[in-house]
C-alpha cells in the first residue's frame, strides 16, 4: 500500500487577506495549516518526507504542497495512480455546523477547511485524476500523536499533543498499544498553551506560530520568579489534569479573535506597552520571557503527572509545535517521571503530513507497530555529477574534489579548527526544523567570540540566539548531563541539558548563558559521515564537538539543492562549501579574511 500524506491549508492565509485586507505581516501569521508537507509511506517504511517551504523558498508556506507531493513521487519512481491513499492532517467535516453560525465562518469554512477545499486543490495541481476517491482526512491532534508514537519504537506509551490548535482542541492526551491510538482527553482550542505562548511571542515583538523558539532562546536571559505569579495568574489549573485559560476569551469582534488584540490589551495593562519588532530587549522583556517559558513548563508537568497516574504508562510521546520546546523537553526529562520519552523531530504541522499516512497504514495493515526511527533522512539528495555541474558554471568559486572522504574530513577540520566556518551539504535532506548534519553550518565551538560572529555576519539575526553542539554519540555523557544509555533521545536536537561545569570554559559557542546547550547525539550508524567528521575534530582538538547550525540566513528556509547551496554560501560570505567530496572556495577569499573580521567585530566596528 501507497500512501502520501499532506499537510497544510492553502487558501487559510489567503482568506484572511482577503476578509482583513489591512492587518500587519505579522497579524497573517495569525492562521491555521503552515507548514504544509509530503511524505511517502509504503509497506517498506518511509520513503519520502519534506516540506513544501524547501522547494518554494517561502519559509513555514501553507501553500499545498504539490513540489513536495511531487519529489515523493519521484524518488520512489511512482506514478499518481499507484497512490492508494493521499492522507490529510486536517478532518473538520465533523465540525462543519459550528461554522454555520455566521456568513463570514460560513464562507471560510466552504474556502479554507472543507473536504471539497482540499478537493480542489488536489484537481487544481495534480494531473485530472479523480482524487475525491483518494482523499482521506485525519484528524490533526491524531496525525501529530500517530507521527509520534509509530516511530517511537514503543510497545505502549502516553502520547501528549500540544500545539496552537488542531480543528477544535488545543491539547489531546491518549494512549498507543501495539497499532491502536486511543485519545482519552482533550482540551478545548480557546484554552491553549500554544496560543498563550504565541500571544506573548507575538508581545515580545517576534512572529506568533514563527519565533516561538526566539522566546525560548531569550528566556535565560532573565530572572523568572520577577513576573511568575503574574503569568501563573493567568491560567487556571484544574484538579482533574487539565487548566483554562480565561485570557484567550478577552476578544470580541471577527478581527480582533484574528489577531488576539484583546488579549494583548490584557498583557499590556499587566506588563507594559509590548516591544516593537527590531527595539531593543530590555531586562523587563527578558524577565517576562522567562516567567513566561517557567509557567508553560509548570502546566506541562500539571498535564502530565495527573495523566500519568491515570494511565499507569511509564513511557512518553509528544508532538505538536509545543513539543519543539527543547527546554520544556529538557525539564521533564529530568523529572523522571517517565521511564522512557520520545519526540518526532518533525514535531509541528510538517509532522501531520507523515503521521496521517502513518495512521492510514496502521489501519489497513494490522500488524504494523511502532519501530525506532532513525535520523530523518528522507529529503532530495545530489549524485556527484549534478553537483559537479552547477560548480562548473560558478565564477565566483573555485572547487577541489577529493576521492576519499577521509582526506576531505582531514582537511575540513584542518580548517575548522583554523577558525573557518564551513556549510556542510551532504546526501539527503532532513525532514523537520532542525539540520543534523546534512544541511547545515559548522563551525569550532571553542572559540569564544564565534557564536557572535555567526548570529551576526553569517545568520543577521538576534545576538542572544544560541547555538546547538553535535557530539558524538560515545561522547555525550562526557561532555553534557546525559545518562548513559539515554543518548539516543538526543539524536534530533530536541532537548535541551547541561554543559558539564569542567567543560563550559572549552566550549563557549556553544554554552548558553544558563550553562545549558540543545545537543545532538550523533551515531556512526546514522549518519557515518557526519559522525567521522566530529570524530577526526576530536582526534585533532580533544573534543569531538562541533557548533551545528542550519544552512541557511535569517528569513530562508533551509537550503535543499546544490544551486541554493551555492547562493547561500556567497552571500553569507562562508569560508567554505562542503558539497559531497568537493570544496567550494570563493576565488576572492583571503585566509585572513577571518581574522580581520573577527576583530573588527570585538571592536565594535559596524561596518563589515
Amino acid at each position: 500500500m501507497n500512501v502520501i500524506g499532506i499537510s497544510g491549508l492553502h487558501n487559510s492565509v489567503f482568506f484572511k487577506k482577503k476578509v482583513f485586507p489591512n492587518l500587519s505581516a505579522r497579524q497573517y501569521r495569525i492562521a491555521q495549516g503552515f507548514d504544509s508537507a509530503a511524505a511517502l509511506v509504503t509497506r517498506d517504511g518511509i520513503k519520502a518526507a519534506a516540506a513544501e517551504e524547501r522547494f518554494t523558498r517561502e519559509k513555514a508556506t501553507g501553500s499545498f504542497p504539490i513540489n513536495a507531493i511531487k519529489y515523493c513521487l519521484q524518488v520512489s519512481n511512482l506514478a499518481p495512480d499507484s497512490i492508494d491513499y493521499i492522507a490529510h492532517g486536517f478532518c473538520y467535516e465533523p465540525f462543519r455546523s459550528f461554522y454555520e453560525h455566521s456568513a463570514l465562518t460560513k464562507q471560510q469554512f466552504a474556502e479554507v477547511y472543507s473536504r471539497e477545499a482540499q478537493v480542489r486543490c488536489l484537481q487544481e495541481h495534480l494531473d485530472s485524476f479523480d482524487w475525491a476517491k483518494k482523499l482521506v482526512q485525519v484528524p490533526h491532534h491524531l496525525a501529530h500523536a500517530a507521527s509520534t508514537f509509530y516511530l517511537s519504537g514503543f510497545k505502549e506509551s502516553l502520547i501528549l499533543v500540544t500545539d496552537g490548535m488542531g480543528e477544535q482542541h488545543s491539547t489531546t492526551i491518549a494512549v498507543g498499544k501495539e497499532n491502536q491510538i486511543e485519545i482519552i482527553k482533550q482540551f478545548p482550542a480557546l484554552h491553549s498553551l500554544g496560543i498563550l505562548y504565541g500571544v506573548f511571542t507575538l508581545y515580545l515583538g517576534f512572529c506568533f506560530g514563527l519565533d516561538e523558539y526566539k522566546v525560548m532562546g531569550l528566556a535565560p536571559y532573565g530572572n523568572p520568579r520577577r513576573y511568575f505569579s503574574q503569568v501563573m495568574q493567568l491560567i487556571n489549573l484544574r484538579n482533574d489534569g487539565t487548566y483554562t485559560i480565561p485570557v484567550l476569551f478577552q476578544n470580541q469582534t471577527e478581527e480582533e479573535k484574528e489577531t488576539y488584540s484583546g488579549t494583548l490589551q490584557v498583557l499590556t495593562d499587566i506588563f507594559g506597552p509590548p516591544r516593537e519588532p527590531d527595539v531593543e530587549i530590555t531586562q523587563n522583556y527578558m524577565d517576562i520571557a522567562a516567567a513566561l517559558q517557567s509557567v508553560l513548563q509548570a502546566c506541562l508537568i500539571h498535564v502530565l503527572r495527573h495523566f500519568k497516574k491515570e494511565t499507569g504508562q511509564n513511557n512518553l510521546c509528544m508532538a505538536g509545535g509545543v513539543a519543539l520546546n527543547c527546554t520544556a523537553n529538557g525539564v521533564i526529562k529530568r523529572s523522571r517521571m517517565f521511564k522512557n520519552m520520545f519526540i518526532q523531530p518533525a514535531a509541528g504541522d510538517d509532522g501531520t503530513a507523515l503521521g496521517a499516512a502513518l495512521y492510514i497504514q496502521s489501519l489497513h495493515q494490522r500488524n504494523l507497530c511502532s519501530k525506532k526511527m532513525a535520523q530523518p533522512l528522507w529529503g532530495p539528495s545530489y549524485e556527484t555529477e549534478e553537483i559537479r555541474h552547477i560548480l562548473e558554471y560558478q565564477q565566483e568559486c573555485e572547487s577541489t574534489f577529493f576521492p576519499s572522504f577521509d582526506d576531505l574530513a582531514r582537511e575540513i577540520v584542518k580548517r575548522i579548527a583554523e577558525g573557518q566556518i564551513v556549510a556542510w551539504f551532504q546526501g539527503r535532506m532532513e525532514f523537520g526544523p532542525r539540520a543534523l548534519g546534512n544541511r547545515s553550518i559548522l563551525a569550532d565551538p571553542r572559540e569564544p567570540g564565534m557564536r557572535d560572529r555567526i548570529n551576526k555576519l553569517v545568520k543577521k539575526r538576534e545576538g542572544f540566539r544560541p547555538f546547538a553542539p553535535a557530539v558524538t554519540v560515545e561522547a555525550a555523557s562526557q561532555f553534557f548531563e546525559i545518562d548513559k544509555g539515554d543518548e539516543s533521545i538526543y539524536a534530533y536536537m530536541l532537548f535541551v541539558t547541561q554543559v558539564r561545569s569542567a567543560y563550559r570554559e572549552q566550549l563557549p559557542a556553544i554554552t548558553h548563558v544558563d550553562g545549558s546547550a540543545r545537543v545532538q547525539a550523533v551515531s556512526k550508524e546514522d549518519n557515518p559521515q557526519f559522525w567521522t567528521l566530529l570524530n577526526e575534530f576530536g582526534r585533532v582538538s580533544g573534543i569531538p564537538v562541533l557548533l551545528n547550525t542550519s544552512f541557511n540566513v535569517r528569513g530562508q528556509p533551509i537550503v535543499c539543492t546544490p544551486k541554493e547551496a551555492v547562493e547561500t554560501f556567497l552571500f553569507a560570505k562562508l569560508d567554505v562549501l562542503v558539497m559531497g567530496n568537493y570544496v567550494v572556495v570563493r576565488k576572492d577569499y583571503q585566509q585572513g579574511e577571518k581574522v580581520e573580521e573577527m576583530n573588527a567585530f570585538v571592536s565594535g566596528d559596524e561596518g563589515i
